[in-house]
């Protein structure tokens, strides 16, 4: 066998062939590995202008140095301009209540109404009809949240005091809040009253409660009376009108155990107050305005009862609230009444 020298040798010796297998000698078993590693690398033939902007986020830094800015422009590249479409809250605009009867009632702010006596608060008699009232509104429209919440508190209570003891606790706090309003009915009128009621529940933690708020209430114009919105036709039954700090206010009297410092705790309890305030200016057996209202809630152990007064400005907020609950209210009477085709 000749050698891998003599072969060479023979080769040389032509010069024809030598020079077209001249590339092919330049990959002998000498140089292999260092032709190798001169060879070019795959990825220096891709067109780095073209993505150099990608290049350069990946191998510049860990951190990306995209903004909001470039990755819209980006996306607008790949998939085109954003279609800015309209919410549908934006197309059909801000709820807003679709009935617009007035709360307050200028007739009789100017006095245009015959006075009667003041000196004796009114207190008309609830008359029942098919007028639906402000708490069975309130009842019917609660949100699925407010239904939720008000069962969860029933599972709760009904699993402490059992199906017995949860009936008779919602009796008791009936009872108490009907004595209450008693004692507060007798001491707003007349002293003649308050002689009628046994001394228990007079001393009551409700009613040392709510000592210091009526030493600012004066000018009782109305007790436990029924008030009718002529116009937008429901009706109710309020504690009480009279001067507040020099303000004539609907004042409702509420019972609690916990704690209510924000007017947002005492939950529907303002729209039942700008209802009755509504109901009032447009009743024709009160011959005045009332613009402002007050929720009180008094505590059972005695401690300060917390007051949320109502200027104008706030009941006409949450005059725009109870419209869309008795509008919603009257959409859900008015279908259950039409029968199904089937």
């Amino acid at each position: 066998m000749q050698s891998l020298s003599s072969i060479c040798n023979k080769l040389g010796r032509s010069s024809r062939f030598f020079f077209e297998l001249a590339p092919s000698v330049g990959f002998s078993t000498s140089c292999y590995f260092c032709s190798q590693k001169r060879r070019k690398n795959p990825y220096q033939e891709v067109d780095q202008n073209k993505y150099s902007n990608l290049i350069r986020s990946i191998v510049s830094t860990k951190i990306s140095r995209q903004t909001p800015e470039s990755l819209f422009e980006e996306d607008d590249l790949l998939y085109g301009p954003v279609s800015k479409c309209k919410s549908q809250e934006q197309e059909s605009g801000p709820m807003v209540a679709p009935n617009t009867i007035l709360l307050l009632n200028p007739e009789k702010r100017n006095g245009s109404h015959t006075l009667i006596d003041s000196s004796v608060p009114l207190k008309i008699p609830l008359q029942k009809n098919k007028i639906p009232s402000v708490t069975r509104i309130l009842q019917q429209t609660m949100t699925a949240k407010q239904i939720l919440n008000l069962e969860r508190w029933k599972q709760r209570m009904i699993l402490e005091l059992g199906e017995e003891g949860f009936a008779e606790y919602t009796s008791d706090i009936f009872l108490q809040g009907k004595h209450f309003h008693e004692v507060l009915e007798a001491i707003l009128s007349s002293q003649e009253q308050l002689k009628e009621l046994d001394e228990k529940t007079i001393s009551s933690g409700y009613v040392a409660s709510v000592q210091h708020v009526l030493k600012d209430v004066s000018g009782v114009r109305a007790l436990e009376s029924a008030v009718h919105h002529e116009t937008l036709q429901y009706l109710g039954l309020m504690d009480c009108v009279a001067e507040y700090r020099g303000k004539l206010c609907v004042i409702d009297w509420k019972t609690s155990e916990k704690p209510k410092p924000f007017i947002r705790n005492t939950f529907d309890n303002p729209l039942q107050v700008v209802a009755y305030v509504g109901a009032i200016n447009h009743d024709a057996n009160y011959n005045f305005e009332v613009q402002c209202g007050l929720i009180v809630v008094a505590y059972k152990d005695g401690s300060p009862a917390h007051t949320h007064f109502m200027d104008s400005e706030l009941c006409s907020q949450y005059w725009s609230k109870w419209l869309l609950r008795l509008e919603k209210y009257t959409e859900k009477e008015k279908n259950q009444a039409t029968p199904n085709p089937d």
